[in-house]
């Protein structure tokens, strides 16, 4: 037999690691190392996600605010622990509402927080505002004042500067349109009564409801409030247009010109 035939029909060795190689894979399943285990675990917080989800489907209106922007948070963040940046925007901005009213160059300030994050956030606002302005469009407004009320402070009330919004009137008092008018400070807005008149006439108005929120909190009217409305009421007048109230809107509450006397 030749060299080539003894070759072809010595037996073959035994594979890398055959046996022997069975055998630890065998007991690595019983026990498997540290790395393994930590690779097949799911991250924590999924756990956390799915309990915070249940609770609030069960009762979301008892979830507090820093649990209400975690469940905000995770389209944002869909693959990390949230809770403590929630907790850090709530800290620095006081409660859910506000941090949604927050302008974007603050909240960019708040380390973890990227556009991707304002935007979301930003979203929530606006459809806030949407919804709350649903109650209020094609309705009798004086008839609907609670719901006007629930409107302006979603709008305006959590604002960080002053701004002066002008709901416009039909002659059956339906909303026509809201309108933003003028932004300012923190304290003060400059009013342009005739760029108001302007518009007015451009929608067909017959009335106005005036609103400008002040972010101290603090709802009373200042003298330059109380000038202002005078001045906005006499040129309305000149034109034949009614203006129903002035409120100023505040974190916790509203102050009414007509209630005040002051209308």
């Amino acid at each position: 037999m030749s060299d080539d035939a003894d070759a072809r029909s010595a037996p073959l060795p035994p594979a890398r690691g055959g046996r022997n190689r069975s055998r630890e894979l065998d007991e690595a399943g019983s026990g498997p190392p540290l790395a393994r285990q930590q690779a097949t675990e799911a991250p924590h917080y999924l756990g956390h996600r799915e309990r915070l989800r249940a609770r609030f489907a069960e009762a979301p209106d008892q979830i507090p605010d820093y649990e209400l922007l975690e469940l905000a948070l995770f389209r944002s963040i869909p693959r990390a622990d949230v809770k403590g940046l929630a907790k850090a925007l709530i800290a620095r901005f006081g409660s859910f509402a506000e941090v949604m009213a927050a302008a974007p160059e603050h909240l960019a300030e708040v380390k973890g927080v990227g556009p991707a994050i304002i935007h979301d956030l930003k979203l929530i606002e606006a459809a806030a505002r949407r919804i709350s302005q649903g109650a209020i469009r094609g309705r009798q407004v004086l008839s609907s004042w609670d719901a006007v009320l629930d409107y302006c402070r979603t709008a305006m009330g959590f604002a960080e500067i002053e701004q002066l919004r002008v709901l416009f009137l039909d002659k059956k008092n339906g909303l026509i349109r809201d309108e933003m008018m003028q932004k300012g400070t923190v304290d003060h807005t400059p009013v342009y009564p005739r760029e108001i008149m302007r518009r007015a006439l451009q929608l067909n108005a017959t009335a106005l409801i005036l609103v400008h929120n002040h972010p101290s909190g603090d709802t009373t009217p200042s003298r330059a409030d109380v000038e202002m409305t005078r001045d906005i009421v006499a040129q309305a007048e000149a034109l034949g247009l009614t203006v129903h109230d002035h409120l100023i809107i505040g974190r916790k509450g509203h102050a009414s010109f007509r209630a005040l006397g002051l209308l």
